[in-house]
């Protein structure tokens, strides 16, 4: 079974750079989307063969996360308990496992929404747990945070700052604590200068000089189905590139 995971960064501007390519090339079971900012009505997307679940933000423009599945789900539900309004997440449950597509919140520059960022922290945590103790979970998606100084190019000129804080980072640990893997690590643990997103500025992406702060996380007991957590760096058309989970059936 193969997921993908994307943060498109705008998806209509991201159709008009090869994103419907890259789609069908990758032949994903389920494909997860973020920042799709825009509301599904906005969107003219055939996607034959599956099932479409969009969760947008009330803002225009802004946030979003959407999944598209070829398997049907037995249920389907959007947010993360109170944390509604920003398109933040969509799960989909089947037989075997839950699916949890997530936006994390940036806590932005100079940190000015962390106190927000450590109380959806918290609130995500609560609820993958929970759904961890019926049956096991994949968690994919931007999780806006590079967990170790391995998972970006400059750590050391980034400390304190969004995305590389240590409250971040120790919700991150915390997270993981509860029993999952980050499944990047759980199979090329010491491998250095793979990212998933490159700023605009400064010709990071042609520099290589970015973070990894987007994840397949999976429950522990998901271990034996593991077969590959994969880095899509090549691929163009937002400043995120996909990332891939491949589970044994």
């Amino acid at each position: 079974m193969k997921f993908v995971s994307w943060n498109v960064n705008g998806l209509r501007a991201c159709m008009n750079k090869g994103f419907l390519d890259f789609f069908r090339e990758s032949g994903a079971d389920v494909f997860c989307v973020q920042e799709t900012k825009m509301q599904p009505e906005q969107a003219e997307l055939e996607l034959p063969g599956y099932r479409q679940y969009w969760n947008s933000a009330e803002k225009k423009g802004y946030s979003g996360t959407a999944v598209f599945s070829r398997r049907e789900p037995l249920s389907v539900f959007y947010d993360i308990g109170s944390h509604a309004g920003e398109g933040r997440a969509v799960t989909l449950e089947w037989d075997d496992l839950y699916l949890v597509n997530v936006y994390t919140p940036n806590s932005q520059r100079d940190l000015v929404r962390l106190d927000y960022r450590m109380s959806w922290d918290d609130a995500f945590r609560d609820y993958v747990t929970e759904l961890d103790s019926k049956k096991p979970v994949v968690v994919c998606g931007d999780m806006n945070v590079a967990h170790h100084e391995i998972d970006l190019k400059n750590p050391k000129s980034n400390v304190g700052n969004a995305g590389f804080s240590y409250e971040e980072r120790g919700k991150m640990t915390e997270l993981l604590a509860c029993g999952f893997l980050d499944t990047f690590r759980e199979l090329y643990p010491d491998k250095a200068g793979v990212y998933t997103w490159w700023s605009y500025l400064y010709h990071s992406r042609s520099s290589n000089a970015g973070w990894r702060i987007d994840y397949f996380l999976i429950s522990e007991r998901l271990r034996g189905r593991l077969r590959d957590s994969i880095v899509c760096s090549e691929v163009q058309g937002s400043d995120h590139c996909p990332v891939e989970l491949i589970l044994s059936d």
